[in-house]
């Protein structure tokens, strides 16, 4: 709030004011206005007002025809008529209001513009802090994971057979589609990475294109991808993956929520429409693909990893510690889970055609 410094008293046209009240005013009026100065600097707004003193004559002067004329006089004289001052202060004070209103309201139009714009530039940070967090958990999740982890514990202790397959072969152009077919089996579920594409490429292995047909002559459209990368939500949210890697190979991709190993074969019997027992498990890995398989009662089937130098280094060690439990689990006589469609596995395997 500011004020002006300085001060008049203009002398009251009712009676003329005495030398003495008029000292004893003006010191008076000085004395308040430096207090109400002092007291405004303490409480600075942006906008402005003007301290003023409003004095009322405390003497009883009675208006005579004779004072009446002296103050005619003193009008004609250039004194300031009062109800004409008290008007013009009336409207003056009434334009800093309005000033005053326009300013505050402009100043909240212009603070609600400023916090909607913090709260969508704020928006827009958190999406692109889930975006980029969402990014960081698929990059660390194809890496690392956990469910894979805290299963490989419990087969390692007591379920070592879950981690054998029924069909170990170097890859899928070895497999007979046509005997599985005859021995009952009703669909086919390929793992992606490294089974029927290289990591993180969503297209075809261009060697496997003569198998991946005869396997859909024999089947037709009972054939599936169950991946953790694509079609998996929690790293393919939107299922764009999905729908590229199903553009690219002509093999649908189901969605799913849970990583394998863990997790029931309940998508992929609804997508079927059959039991997972009449259904054939593909994969690379014998801690995720195998034990989910043998877990839930496909026939498994273990091949070897298309590229393995084109993965992280880190899935590279789990990938050979794996296969090193595997293999000595078979040498000291484990046997995989029996399947009853198909009790001898090598009835399974062929040479593949040279090519």
């Amino acid at each position: 709030m500011q004020c002006t410094t300085t001060a008049h008293v203009a002398p009251l046209p009712c009676c003329p004011t005495p030398p003495s009240l008029h000292f004893h005013l003006h010191r008076s009026h000085l004395r308040i206005v430096k207090s109400t100065c002092f007291s405004s600097s303490q409480h600075q707004t942006h906008s402005k007002n003007i301290c003023s003193l409003t004095l009322h004559p405390t003497s009883n002067c009675k208006r005579n025809g004779k004072e009446q004329k002296n103050s005619q006089s003193n009008n004609n004289k250039g004194y300031p008529d009062p109800a004409h001052n008290q008007s013009d202060f009336d409207r003056f004070q009434c334009s800093l209001d309005t000033n005053t209103n326009a300013n505050q309201n402009s100043g909240t139009e212009n603070q609600e513009i400023e916090e909607a714009g913090d709260t969508e530039t704020g928006n827009q940070r958190g999406l692109l802090s889930n975006m980029w967090w969402t990014d960081l958990r698929a990059a660390l999740g194809q890496r690392i994971n956990v469910e894979g982890i805290v299963s490989s514990v419990s087969v390692f202790f007591k379920d070592q057979h879950l981690a054998l397959p029924h069909v170990v072969v170097p890859d899928i152009r070895y497999i007979d589609w046509g005997e599985l077919q005859a021995r009952g089996f009703k669909g086919v579920v390929f793992d992606k990475d490294n089974t029927i594409t290289v990591p993180y490429s969503l297209t075809l292995w261009g060697p496997l294109g003569p198998s991946i047909e005869r396997c859909k002559s024999v089947f037709g459209n009972d054939i599936a991808v169950f991946s953790n990368s694509a079609g998996l939500v929690e790293y393919d949210h939107d299922g764009s993956k999905a729908r590229a890697l199903e553009k690219a190979i002509g093999i649908k991709v189901i969605r799913h929520r849970v990583k394998k190993p863990a997790g029931t074969s309940e998508e992929i019997e609804k997508h079927f429409g059959c039991k997972s027992s009449q259904l054939i498990m593909v994969g690379d890995r014998p801690f995720t693909d195998i034990v989910y398989g043998n877990r839930n009662g496909f026939l498994t089937v273990l091949t070897k990893p298309l590229s393995p130098a084109e993965e992280p280094f880190i899935v590279r060690q789990v990938r050979k510690l794996e296969t090193s439990l595997m293999n000595y689990w078979f040498k000291r006589g484990l046997k995989p889970i029996s399947h009853n469609l198909l009790p001898d596995a090598m009835q399974c395997i062929k040479d593949p055609p040279p090519q």
